[in-house]
């Protein structure tokens, strides 16, 4: 995915093409990243009854994953046909524009490198494992799909509009950090969430989140952590909601927000459909 950091890139740049795509080289991973793959897979394979939403479980169920690293071209057959999407080999983190481009494009960046074993619980930046386990059984749900580009289209726009803060809220908390409220209860849909060990418990358990309803203004006001599991969690009643929130122009959005001030990551507002009000202590932004 796109992303700022302030630590040194991971993976080799030295071969990207000129939209920063490069060959997956499936055969040079190696015995010990297969089987560590293999083994965060069986982690998050196990959390998924419990925590991620429906679509999500059933599309994970026929992925084999539990194999070892996927072959990108594999997966690419079975996802044109499902949804038009393919996935493009990326070596790490990519440009704002480059990232919008390749989604208004029905193309979604997988990074290529798997994390060290020291780096089992907690990752600075997505891998391989976070963007094949997270994101690639969502891109199989064809409104979810649509959302995605619609995403990726407003993401050009609003790089030209000097906006891409804005919009990457929206992008955190719903793609990496959305929660959904169905008949099981709320359940994950977020890639951030579903391949994570801890969050994936925490953002449906703890007592400490605020969970609230979507509202598309109101996330991209908010702040997020990086760092630490997330202080507020916002759930859609369903993905039409997602798809419907992208459909308007959101330049006039942008412009109302910008005279509006930034809302802190555990902060509440008196309009906010509340599912749960964390017990956390709620800081300024």
């Amino acid at each position: 995915m796109t992303g700022q950091t302030d630590h040194a890139l991971r993976g080799d740049y030295s071969r990207i093409r000129a939209d920063y795509t490069v060959e997956q080289d499936w055969g040079a991973y190696t015995r010990e990243e297969h089987e560590l793959w293999r083994r965060l897979c069986a982690r998050q394979a196990a959390l998924v009854p419990r925590y991620a939403c429906e679509e999500f479980r059933a599309t994970l169920a026929t992925l084999d994953y539990e194999a070892g690293i996927p072959r990108f071209e594999a997966i690419n057959r079975r996802l044109a046909a499902a949804t038009r999407w393919e996935l493009a080999a990326v070596p790490g983190l990519v440009p704002d524009l480059v990232f919008f481009e390749h989604l208004a494009n029905r193309r979604f960046p997988v990074t290529v490198w798997l994390r060290e074993p020291g780096e089992f619980d907690y990752i600075v930046e997505p891998d391989v494992f976070h963007d094949f386990f997270g994101h690639v059984p969502m891109l199989f749900n064809p409104v979810f799909a649509d959302y995605m580009q619609a995403y990726g289209r407003g993401g050009i726009k609003a790089h030209a509009l000097g906006a891409i803060e804005m919009l990457a809220r929206l992008y955190w908390y719903t793609v990496e950090f959305g929660l959904i409220d169905t008949r099981e209860g709320l359940r994950a849909y977020g890639a951030g969430i579903l391949s994570s060990g801890g969050e994936i418990r925490h953002c449906v358990e703890s007592p400490e989140p605020n969970r609230v309803g979507f509202d598309l203004l109101r996330i991209m006001r908010t702040r997020y952590k990086i760092d630490t599991f997330q202080e507020t969690y916002f759930v859609i009643r369903g993905f039409d909601e997602l798809f419907e929130a992208t459909a308007p122009d959101f330049a006039p959005h942008y412009e109302a927000l910008r005279a509006e001030g930034l809302l802190a990551p555990s902060e509440l507002l008196p309009a906010d459909r509340v599912y749960h009000r964390g017990n956390a202590p709620q800081r300024a932004a």
